[in-house]
């Protein structure tokens, strides 16, 4: 039975045309789940500005809406307008806000330093044209001095006139859980849909987590290291344990789920099929 619970897909622009060849397939082959949308990622100060402006020419108008990733820390007011023109004109409607990373050996934030920034200056620049999403971190910013303050940067993003927020991948429901309680302990109450990792690569997993900041439990760690290379165990043994999360986070009342796909398509269409999303 499907389960009406919207789902989106999360792209990174790839840096060869046989890369973006395989983008756009995998685009192809997820389409027809009936995606709420598809974001594409924006790397550290705009680094991969023009890729993500080709990945959204792609695929822009072909059904599914598409949402850029859209950094701020390191670039100015002039840079960002001009692709919030760009994108309002190819008649995009939504944005995911984020700080971003600052481009290695760049000296100064930028004239829009944090995330709460770049939302006011979006509402600023363009009204209300956008459905703006920023970031949550039910694990706390790898940043943050302190779990409140992280709340409270949170609830600045919010007043500063963000719609949603999407989640850092994370694999324990309970952080999830406890944010969604601390925020509407604030008078918060917009949509926060988490953020959902496929586990298909060990060593892959482990990487990302330690340069986001996301927690792996021990035990997840611990059974990927005794399949070592038997790649179809971990995928299976991945599938169970995000499958049991998803489940989970649904039966808690998450009001969507956000897909990193890492640019495959067999993963995370197992998942949605398989949670009866299509």
């Amino acid at each position: 039975m499907k389960k009406n619970i919207p789902f989106s897909f999360e792209f990174f622009p790839t840096k060869t045309d046989v890369g973006a060849e395989k983008l756009r397939q995998v685009h192809q082959e997820l389409q027809p789940l009936g995606p709420e949308f598809f974001s594409i990622t924006y790397g550290a100060g705009g680094s991969t500005r023009e890729r993500t402006l080709a990945a959204i020419r792609d695929f822009n108008g072909q059904g599914t809406p598409v949402a850029p990733h859209l950094s701020c820390i390191g670039d100015d007011k002039t840079r960002i307008a001009e692709l919030l023109d760009i994108y309002k004109a190819q008649g995009i409607d939504r944005i995911v806000a984020l700080r971003g990373d600052l481009p290695s050996g760049q000296v100064g934030l930028g004239e829009l330093p944090y995330a709460q920034d770049l939302v006011r200056f979006i509402r600023e620049h363009s009204g209300d044209h956008f459905r703006i999403e920023v970031a949550a971190y039910p694990e706390m910013h790898p940043q943050a001095e302190y779990f409140d303050a992280d709340i409270r940067h949170f609830a600045e993003k919010v007043q500063a006139g963000a719609n949603a927020a999407i989640t850092q991948f994370f694999f324990n429901p309970d952080a999830y859980f406890y944010f969604i309680e601390r925020i509407q302990k604030l008078g918060i109450e917009i949509p926060v849909a988490p953020g959902i990792m496929p586990i298909t690569n060990a060593n892959n997993l482990i990487r990302f987590a330690d340069g986001t900041g996301a927690e792996v439990p021990r035990w997840i760690r611990k059974q990927l290291q005794a399949y070592g290379d038997d790649a179809q165990s971990i995928k299976a043994f991945g599938h169970e344990v995000v499958y049991k999360l998803c489940e989970r986070l649904l039966a808690g009342g998450a009001p969507s789920l956000h897909f990193y796909t890492m640019n495959q398509t067999d993963p995370t269409r197992q998942l949605v099929s398989d949670l009866g999303l299509i």
